[in-house]
This record gives C-alpha cells, structure tokens and sequence, in this order.
C-alpha cells in the first residue's frame, strides 16, 4: 500500500497573499484527512513565505495521519523539528533563494554532516528521509548515512513523461531496487500528478508514500478538494 501524503504548503501561500487567516491551513490540514489523505507534509522555509513556524507548531495536535515535515536542515529547521517531532522528517538540500525544491542531495559530498542529522533527529524518535535524485550511488551513500528512507526527486520523470515514458521511468526502477536491496523504505515526491502517478507506481516497486501539494491543489480548483483527493487515491489503487 502506498500512502498519499498532502502537501498543504500552497494553502499557506493563498493565504498569506492576502494576509489573515483565509484559508485557514489547519482546518486545511484537517479536511485533507477527512477526505482521505493518509499523511500531511508541510515545507517552511526560512523566509515563511508559505507554511509559518507556527503553523508547523500548530499542525501536531491536530495531524491525526503521518505528518511529515520537509525542508533544508538549517539550525532553525532542525530546533522547529526537534521541538515538534512529527512522525517524519525529510531533509531537502533547498537553496535559500529557492522557488521549489530543483535537486536531490550530493550525499558522497555532505556525508558526514547528513550522517550526524540522521543521528540527531533519531535519538529525537523521528524517521528520517533523503531527498535524492535516481542515481544507485547515490541511494547507497544514503543507507550508509543510517537514514530509514528516500525519497525519489521525480520532476525529471514527470518532465520526461510525455516525451518517452519507459525511459523517463527506468532510473526510478534502478534506483528504488537500490534502496530496497539495501533496506531503505522509498518514498517519491515532486511534479507527480493525476497523468503520470500511476504510470509511476505501477512500474517503482516498494514506494511506500508519495507526497503531493502543487498539482493536488491545482486539481482542486477544478474539481474541489475532496473530488481530488480521492482520484489521487485512485491512481495509487492499483
């Protein structure tokens, strides 16, 4: 079974266009569950541009799902995550300046300092998860790590798509065999959507979660949130 996980950040970003409480983020949070989400990820980042510290503090006691909070491991991020202790962390190596998350980790370069985050936010009792592209190198240096998980950076698949799918898919499968052979879970996130998700799951063995927000959301415009929810979800029952 794979587990959708909701990535509320574009609420957050509605709402601080216009400023106050509109839509609200944590009755967001809430009705993504109601209507079938099997976890909520949240990305702050430095600026609070979208999700706010305070909405991540806000969000643990009331994520009934897996709450997975993302985000580059500067010491702000790693005190927020320590003090909240979702179920799940998954590290991202976003520039400051950053639109969205562009690259996985260069592990064999930040070994060591990735090493000692793992070992951190464990003794804390979290999960940890590497945010990596599809590169069998790359998926061992995080097992050496200790890290529990990956996850796959999937923008180049879903660029790649529609052009030659088999190709655009065939990293992913070496890559996700990696990880299993090694004992890490996988996890896959970025730019999938309504078109290309199953495609995705059906040919990546062991994906255990997949986290969503932009097209979700943008589906939800269209369909309203609940409608899209539950197609996600149908994609992943397969």
């Amino acid at each position: 079974m794979c587990l959708l996980s909701v990535n509320i950040n574009k609420f957050a970003t509605l709402r601080n266009a216009r400023g106050g409480n509109l839509p609200n983020v944590l009755r967001a949070a809430s009705d993504c569950e109601r209507f079938g989400a099997q976890g909520i990820t949240i990305h702050p980042r430095p600026d609070q541009r979208h999700i706010r510290y305070q909405d991540a503090k806000e969000l643990k006691s009331l994520v009934t799902t897996e709450y997975n909070i993302e985000g580059n491991p500067i010491p702000s991020f790693q005190d927020l995550v320590a003090l909240i202790q979702p179920h799940q962390v998954t590290l991202v190596p976003d520039p400051h300046n950053a639109v969205t998350s562009n690259a996985g980790w260069d592990i064999r370069r930040n070994h060591s300092r990735l090493s000692h985050l793992v070992d951190f936010f464990h003794k804390k009792g979290i999960r940890c998860s590497l945010f990596v592209d599809p590169a069998p190198d790359m998926v061992r240096y995080a097992a050496d790590t200790g890290a529990d998980r990956i996850e796959l950076y999937t923008q180049v698949y879903a660029q790649e798509f529609l052009i030659d799918r088999e190709k655009a898919v065939a990293p992913y499968v070496e890559a996700a065999e990696t990880a299993l052979k090694l004992g890490l879970c996988v996890n896959a996130g970025h730019d999938l959507n309504l078109y290309n998700l199953r495609y995705f799951f059906q040919n990546v063995p062991g994906i255990l979660e997949v986290s969503i927000g932009h097209a979700l959301i943008c589906d939800a415009i269209y369909l309203g949130l609940e409608n899209a929810i539950q197609a996600y979800l149908r994609e992943l029952a397969v």
